[in-house]
């Protein structure tokens, strides 16, 4: 988030872990992360692991433990909900844990935001729905099953 221009993760580059995902899932985005290869310096995110099952967190911490022997030059980011601390994964990389604040004002991180999920011109495009012509919008209620 240098500059505006500056790109968003690619879809390669993020795994958002629920309770559903598979350990192959987790297998081949960590081998994409820990496997030398020659496609510049991306930097590998897992969402939520915190949610992966037991079965699939032991078998991604052994994974990762094999594979990391071979790359030790590795950029590998996992975000955990702090309320769920004491689950496998955030207790096996409880050593790498880092307490992160944001380093940029939540205004600049909303423009950067919204320079890359504005839509350019309003078109038939399901983002005139949204505020500001937003290709991306969250749609939210305290009430369950209300028809978002």
């Amino acid at each position: 988030m240098n500059s505006p221009n500056q790109p968003l993760p690619t879809f390669d580059e993020v795994l958002l872990c629920t309770p559903q995902t598979t350990a192959e899932q987790v297998g081949l985005f960590l081998r994409r992360c820990l496997i030398p290869c020659s496609r510049g310096e991306k930097i590998y995110t897992m969402l939520y692991a915190d949610e992966l099952s037991y079965d699939v967190s032991c078998r991604a911490e052994e994974l990762f433990q094999h594979l990391q022997r071979y790359n030790s030059t590795y950029r590998l980011i996992i975000l955990c909900n702090c309320e769920r601390e004491h689950s496998y994964i955030p207790s096996v990389f409880s050593q790498y844990k880092v307490h992160m604040i944001p380093q940029r004002p939540l205004a600049e991180i909303q423009r950067y935001l919204q320079h890359h999920y504005r839509v350019a011109q309003p078109s038939s495009s399901a983002a005139s729905v949204f505020k500001e012509n937003m290709c991306v919008g969250i749609v939210s209620s305290k009430r369950a099953g209300v028809g978002k």
